[in-house]
Order: structure tokens, then sequence, then C-alpha cells
């Protein structure tokens, strides 16, 4: 080889010359320009030709050997390797006339949806509480104290940290009515993790299961991802009724929100859930209870979980504190009848193993000094603020346009809006700075209500008010059209 043929390097100091001459000459090589059997100059050579370190060149021309673009032979030199024709990324190119792989049927159903749009964080988007109102000095100062501990920057067990799986039981015992120990309780990553671990141990592909219509989006993919077949229970205003479940019924598993249901904000009434137990019994039903927004009524205590109202009931009950707290802590817990804790540790352990530990310790020592009761009761009483608020504009802004669905409960409020694209009513409600979710998003199948969900827990008077006023004149805007 020609020294000469180095000299189209154009070496920067935006990034080490060893991955520079390292990426050139690996291209030379994946490419065909250098074939086989050809030998480079010395690395002397090359250094002072180029004007570097021959540590650097050494190093290098090290790498390339390593990976099989180079070979050395000793008392030789150094030779351009075998077998490296389109090897290389950049030198591989699909064959256009050939149609990408088929993805799954789940897949399709997932490329056919919207983008969801999860990284913003407008004004009226669900699920994102108000951060700027979360003790963030005390949270600091104990995730300090549990960054100098040892013990938590190893591995500690699939179930879940044990401190904090004691504070969550003594927690919820207390303040949900939930029968429960540390023993049946396992960490997941966020509330999601918690419904995907529920489908896999409990659904063989293919099963029936019953979900709320309307209902969680994502309960329903995740219970799609195992092409469960998804029969709607239809909900009201006021929550799930008894007289709404089949009498006879196929399906193992059901999804519910019966202590606020989502995204309606209807809570069942304890006859209704005992009944909606006596029928889980008697078909052989597993009931997954999602205990969404449960701690922020605004009226009263917290409505009681179904889970703690039978000594024995096939209830799995589940959480999470990306309301209570913030999402991106991304801890989630289940609680479980004793007999499956073990089959869901070993499919958690398939799954991605361990949450992280450090922040598992932070939780429990939040929860143990009480900053965790004390930050509730603080957001219920801002929360209903925003809601009183919130409740009043859309009265005296939207009267006659749109017609909510109040309860005094949750972060969010639902608005039916008849006769409007709810779709893309949303869409230019985001192009306008909002957030928001179209109603009939919520539904199953047949005839669709139409309106919008927005969320009010991260949002100012100012942006409520600028809210409904755009609400307004979009509405306005799609009944002259």
């Amino acid at each position: 080889m020609q020294i000469a043929e180095l000299k189209g390097i154009a070496l920067n100091s935006e990034e080490a010359l060893q991955r520079q001459l390292y990426r050139y000459i690996s291209g030379r090589v994946s490419e065909g320009i250098w074939r086989e059997g050809l030998r480079l100059p010395a690395s002397r050579k090359i250094a002072s030709e180029l004007g570097i370190s021959r540590n650097t060149v050494t190093a290098a021309l090290g790498q390339l050997c390593a990976e099989g673009y180079l070979s050395s032979r000793p008392g030789s030199g150094i030779y351009v390797g075998a077998g490296f024709d389109r090897a290389h990324p950049d030198a591989v190119h699909w064959d256009k006339s050939c149609e990408l792989p088929e993805l799954s049927a789940y897949g399709l159903s997932l490329a056919r949806e919207a983008q969801a749009g999860g990284d913003k964080q407008l004004p009226f988007t669900l699920g994102v509480p108000d951060l700027k109102a979360f003790p963030l000095r005390a949270w600091n100062r104990l995730q300090r104290q549990q960054q100098n501990r040892r013990r938590l920057l190893g591995y500690d067990g699939y179930q879940g940290f044990e401190p904090l799986r004691e504070a969550l039981a003594g927690y919820l015992r207390v303040s949900r009515q939930v029968r429960c120990s540390a023993s049946q309780i396992i960490i997941t990553q966020g509330a999601q993790q918690a419904i995907s671990l529920c489908a896999q141990v409990l659904l063989d592909r293919g099963e029936e299961v019953l979900v709320e219509n309307p209902g969680y989006s994502g309960a329903r993919r995740a219970l799609q991802a195992l092409d469960a077949k998804l029969t709607a229970v239809n909900v009201d205003a006021g929550g799930l009724t008894s007289s709404a479940l089949p009498a006879q019924t196929n399906a193992k598993l059901m999804y519910v929100t019966p202590s606020h249901h989502y995204p309606l904000g209807g809570i069942m009434s304890a006859p209704e859930r005992l009944r909606l137990l006596d029928w889980a019994a008697r078909t052989g039903t597993w009931l997954i209870e999602d205990d969404y927004d449960s701690e922020f009524h605004f009226h009263g205590h917290p409505i009681a979980a179904l889970q703690g109202m039978s000594s024995q009931s096939p209830v799995l009950y589940m959480g999470s504190f990306s309301k209570t707290l913030f999402p991106a802590l991304r801890i989630g817990y289940l609680v479980l009848p004793t007999p499956l804790v073990a089959p869901f540790l070993n499919a958690k352990q398939h799954m991605d193993g361990e949450s992280p530990l450090l922040q598992q310790a932070t939780v429990a020592q939040f929860i143990e000094e009480g900053h965790f009761q004390r930050h509730l009761r603080q957001m219920r009483v801002l929360y209903r603020e925003k809601w009183l608020h919130l409740s009043a504009l859309i009265e005296s802004r939207l009267a006659g346009l749109a017609q909510p669905v109040a309860e005094s409960a949750g972060m969010h409020l639902v608005l039916r809006i008849p006769g409007v694209d709810d779709v893309e009513l949303t869409r230019e409600f985001v192009a306008a700075g909002f957030g928001g979710t179209p109603l009939s998003s919520y539904y199953i199948g047949g005839e669709k209500p139409r309106g919008i969900a927005l969320g009010f827990a991260n949002s100012d008077a100012a942006q409520r008010a600028a809210g409904i006023e755009c609400l307004r004149s979009l509405i306005k805007d799609q009944q002259r059209r």
C-alpha cells in the first residue's frame, strides 16, 4: 500500500484521533477498497505521515486486529483481514424490491395507533401530578442518605426491598383497608408491568378477558400483547354495576377500577362491590383491581379497596406511586393471594429482574418518616381547589357546548361533547399547547361517545382559564364547519 492512501483521512479535534483512524480504515476494508491480504505501512510511518502519536496508531490498529478487520503476522506486518466484504453495517444495503419482515398481529395493531406523545407534559395532560408541590427537599435529603448505604449498590431480591414492602403493607392496611402482609407484595416497574405480569401468569394466548368499557387503554394493550380476546363490559358515569356482568363467562380474568373508574370517575357502591366479588367467586374469574387515583377523594375519606372486603377473594390488587409521588419514579406494586406469589416472582425474574434498589429504599423511608401521608393530605386539598376552579370555568364558559362527568375525586375531569370529532378536537387542542385525550379512545366497538378528558393536576389557574377558552373556540369552530 502506498502511504498516500492514508492522506485521505481528514482528522479533526472534535473526536478522538484513535476513533477517527479506526473508522477510516474499517470503512476502507468493509467497502472493499482495501482488499484481503493488502499490507499496511508500519505504525511508525503512519504516525509520522499523519502527524499523530504512534501510541494512537498502535491502539487503533490493535482494535482493528481484535475485530478482524486486520490481521497481524509476526515478523511480517499487518494485513487486511479475510471475509469482510460488505460486512460493515454502512456497506449493507437492503434490497428495495423486498418487503420488510412482517410484524405480529399485535405489532400491526400498534402501528395503526396514533403516536402516544407521552414525552409532553402540557397543561391538562392526564396522569401528571402537580410536580411543583412535591416536597423535593425532603426527598433529596432521604435519597442522599440512601446513596451512602453500600448494601443498596448490589442485588436484593426480585420481590422488592423488604423495608418498602413492610412500609407499604402497613400503609395499605390502614389507608386502603387492604388485607395483606409484606410477603404478599411484589414491587414492579410501574402499574403497566403489574398488568403485564397478571396477563403472563394467568392467561394463555387467545383466552377471554373482561374489560371495562370505557376503560384504560394501557391495560387493554398489555392484555392484547398476549393475544387475549377482550370482551367489553359497559360502564356508565356511576361506575360498574353487577347487572352489566355476564351471568356465565369463559373469561379467566377481569380488569376493574372500582374505587375511581377510569376515565369516567364513577365509584362502585359497597353492595355492588360485594356482588362483583360473589360473581367472580361463582364464575371462577380473577379480578385485577387497579386502585387508580383512589387517594384523591375530595369529600370524606378515600373509598376502601375491593380486595379487603372479603377474607378470601380472587382479587389481585395493584397500584403505583406515579400519581401520588411522581411518574419518573416508575415504582408500582401488586398485592397477591399467597399461592400466586411464587409464580409471579418467577415471571418477574424472567421479564426484567429486580426493581431499582436505591429508589425503593428512598420511598420506604419517605413513608416511614410520615412524608407520604402529609404529602397526600396536602395534594387532596390542592387538587380539590383545582377541580372546583375548573368545574366553575366549564359551567360558565362551556354551558350548552359540553357536559361534565363530574365526580369529586381524581386528577382529571371528563367532558362529553356531542357532535364533534373528538380526535381532531384533541389534536387541535394539543397544537394550541394543551394536553387531553379524546373520550372515544377509551371505548371498544359500538357507538362511541365524543368528548375529551382533561387532567387538571399539573395546571395553574391561568392555564386552566386559557385552556377552557381555547376549547370553547375549537368546539364552536367545529360546529360551524
